[in-house]
């Protein structure tokens, strides 16, 4: 039998560790109330802004993006590789009638859409390719495995 004094030293140590275990690190605010100068920039500095994604259409691909959108009636007059009022709002139609968002710049769909998607024809592996058929899965030649399957079905 235990000795009742082990017993009461394995309950005084449990007594004196467990809180210690399950207690919680709680985090306080500074009591200066100001918060530190890592986070926030000095006075007078001013940090720049800086606009991410794309800010405007290049005016090779709005003309592109025009002439397709003439060619398919969303649009009329010539393209002149500006992004303006009339454009945004016939871009915004094909994109409405065919499902699309319509506040943001062209949907990549739309583009594709109108045959301006990406162009893969400069791509390594695009030129002078060769689309042989692949080799047969299995390393037996088909004749064989003709014969092996006739023999199996001979057994049976």
């Amino acid at each position: 039998m235990i000795p009742f004094r082990a017993i009461l030293a394995v309950l005084i140590f449990a007594a004196f560790v467990a809180p210690l275990t399950f207690a919680s690190h709680v985090h306080r605010s500074p009591t200066s109330g100001q918060a530190s100068s890592s986070h926030k920039p000095k006075h007078g500095r001013r940090t720049a802004h800086h606009a991410r994604g794309q800010q405007a259409i290049d005016p090779e691909r709005a003309t592109q993006i025009q002439q397709a959108l003439i060619r398919e009636h969303y649009l009329t007059g010539e393209a002149t590789g500006t992004w303006d009022a009339a454009t945004v709002a016939a871009m915004q139609k094909y994109q409405a009638d065919h499902g699309w968002q319509t506040k943001l710049m062209p949907d990549a769909r739309a583009l594709k859409n109108l045959g301006l998607g990406p162009d893969y024809s400069g791509a390594i592996n695009a030129n002078n390719s060769n689309f042989a058929t692949p080799p047969p899965v299995s390393g037996i030649p088909s004749d064989q495995v003709a014969g092996f399957f006739s023999a199996s079905r001979a057994s049976q």
